[in-house]
């Protein structure tokens, strides 16, 4: 049985250094008091707005100080919870702070009305004034955001709301600590205990009992809670709903994507797009079942490693050093800010007990840098998940390094185009130096397209999903465990069912994708991967303008509307050909691979 460490057993070089933030929890408690502080005297800005240009100056300068040390206080409080979601104090910082973010915003609810309430050329003239240079994003997006705000009544009690809204996500964040998936069998042939860290690993096993096992268990496991999951998620969808219609939207997704500037012809473009390429999906799996020797691939083959002799098992520094060498083509520079982040402490690596699953990385302190939460496994995905997240470092420590806090973080639409170019690159450079390797070639080729079912075909059918949800509650349908299995059980079958046996356990796994309760999100995955496939050729074919245009983007934040910032970059997501040269790119792949088959 696999040893479950604590975080006392893991040496403090793979873990991450919060001093930066706040040396202790009592400097948290001494900012925290401060911060509260500020919001009461924030609310003596309301109704001075009128009263010139350094009145206005006053109060944007008063409420993005608040912001940071608001943003200060969660990010802490959300990471040491991150450590050990069991620990019931860091539960109690982590609400004290959400607590006060949300009455910072209701006190804080005058601002957008009252600068809506000065005359547009008003407006306008602050945004050309150079004294403004730092809130010009920030007051453009008051302009835009117009039909869609409310009276300083209407928004206080909006944000009043926002604690309560945030119920469904944060229990769901709590009930997947709780939850116990029990025991499985491991390679060894012992039990093992099932966690959905540990679940990519058994279904990449070699071993079908071992995929089939971990699979079925995790599922049902899930299922035995689904009453409560569809709850939840009800109550998301429904907070959505009223959000969307208390702003005047046509519907939630609208909602989620005008802050964005994204107009919703984009997210049903992808999907759009998508379903033109499944065929060349299944033509994949069809090739990945003959390769694995299968008479019939069921759903939890589709991470499993093919029989192979090239393998890769690097310990965090191992891959670190490849990661390193993997994104040289992003400069020197590059190369050396990033070769900080392991020796200074960025990195949190382990799975420890209790600790949250899966892997992020979090760049919204910006006095400080970047953090990475990983659960590292000796694997090549362990090595790519390392590659993907620095790359959502490096995108902050630039736009933290260029910016100023107020333009300093980027949008979600922007955020998985650096993750994703650095994985490209991780995929040609293990490529180039296996050339000769057809073996390598093969389990490498399969790697990337693996990413590409992930991130395009499976995020793409996410985003489906979410939208089916949504407009099944604006219909008045129920959202039940029976309904919400059933409609994910469909999409399965549509995605995958030319090539695999679509398990019914599938039915249950939209209970464990805690993006959901962050909506509309997860189409941005397969839009930035579409567009990082275009930006990693362009970086690799040498051209020394592509190049610059990407790093250009790396230091944009927040200073652009992210359509803009990716034309910066060199794509353009407002039209659909970066989605279809990327499925493109696929087919090419799925035609190599297929070449090596034989």
């Amino acid at each position: 049985m696999e040893q479950e460490l604590t975080r006392e057993q893991v040496d403090p070089r793979y873990t991450w250094d919060l001093t930066r933030i706040f040396e202790s929890d009592e400097a948290w408690e001494t900012a925290y008091a401060q911060a509260r502080a500020e919001a009461e005297a924030f609310a003596q800005h309301a109704g001075t707005l009128s009263g010139g240009k350094e009145a206005v100056l006053a109060a944007l300068r008063a409420y993005m100080g608040l912001e940071q040390k608001l943003s200060e206080l969660y990010t802490y409080a959300m990471m040491k919870t991150n450590e050990d979601g069991a620990n019931g104090k860091y539960q109690a910082l982590f609400g004290r702070a959400a607590s006060l973010a949300s009455d910072a915003e209701a006190k804080a609810a005058f601002l957008t009305p009252e600068l809506l309430a000065l005359p547009q050329e008003t407006l306008e003239a602050m945004i050309a004034d150079p004294a403004f240079c730092e809130y010009d994003v920030f007051l453009r997006d008051v302009l835009r955001l117009k039909p869609h705000t409310l009276s300083t009544k209407e928004e206080q009690l909006l944000a009043s709301a926002g604690e309560v809204r945030g119920v469904p996500e944060s229990a769901s964040d709590m009930l997947y600590i709780d939850i116990d998936l029990g025991m499985t069998r491991g390679e060894d042939g012992r039990k093992t205990k099932l966690t959905d860290a540990r679940l990519l690993s058994l279904l990449a096993s070699r071993d079908r009992a071992v995929r089939k096992a971990a699979y079925v268990n995790i599922m049902n496991g899930y299922n035995k809670l689904g009453n409560t999951f569809a709850a939840l998620y009800a109550g998301q969808v429904k907070s959505d709903l009223f959000a969307s219609r208390a702003r005047g939207y046509d519907n939630p997704r609208q909602a989620a994507l005008y802050p964005d500037a994204v107009d919703e012809s984009v997210y049903d473009s992808l999907i759009d797009a998508v379903h033109g390429g499944i065929g060349t999906l299944n033509e994949y799996l069809r090739i990945k079942q003959r390769r694995m020797g299968l008479a019939k691939l069921h759903m939890y083959d589709l991470y499993a490693q093919e029989p192979t002799e090239f393998d890769i098992h690097p310990d965090i520094d191992e891959a670190f050093d490849i990661f390193l060498e993997a994104v040289r083509p992003l400069g020197e520079d590059y190369v050396r800010d990033a070769s900080r982040a392991l020796p200074e402490r960025w990195i949190d690596v382990y799975e420890t007990k209790n600790k949250r699953s899966g892997a992020y990385s979090c760049g919204s302190v910006h006095r400080t840098t970047p953090y990475v939460l990983l659960n590292h496994k000796k694997t090549y995905d362990g090595l790519s998940t390392l590659c993907h997240e620095m790359g959502h470092a490096m995108h902050s420590f630039y736009s933290n390094k260029t910016q100023p806090a107020v333009k300093a973080e980027y949008t979600i639409f922007v955020a998985e185009v650096a993750s994703t170019c650095n994985e490209i690159l991780l995929s040609e450079y293990l490529r180039r130096k296996y050339a000769d390797d057809p073996k390598a070639q093969a389990a490498l080729i399969n790697s990337l397209l693996q990413h590409f079912r992930t991130t395009v075909f499976r995020q793409t059918m996410f985003a489906e999903f979410e939208y089916k949800a949504h407009c099944m509650a604006q219909e008045g349908q129920s959202l039940t465990r029976d309904s919400l299995s059933a409609m994910y059980y469909d999409l399965n079958k549509l995605y995958y069912g030319g090539a695999c046996k679509v398990d019914k356990e599938v039915a249950y796994e939209w209970m464990r994708i805690p993006h959901f309760y962050s909506p509309f999100y997860v189409y941005k995955y397969a839009t930035g991967f579409c567009a990082a496939v275009a930006l990693a050729r362009g970086i690799l074919s040498g051209d020394p303008e592509k190049l610059a245009a990407y790093r250009k983007f790396l230091t944009l934040g927040g200073s652009m509307k992210p359509i803009d910032e990716l034309r910066v970059a060199g794509v353009d997501m407002s039209t659909p050909q970066p989605v279809c040269e990327a499925l493109d790119y696929f087919a090419e792949l799925v035609l190599a691979y297929g070449e090596l088959e034989a």
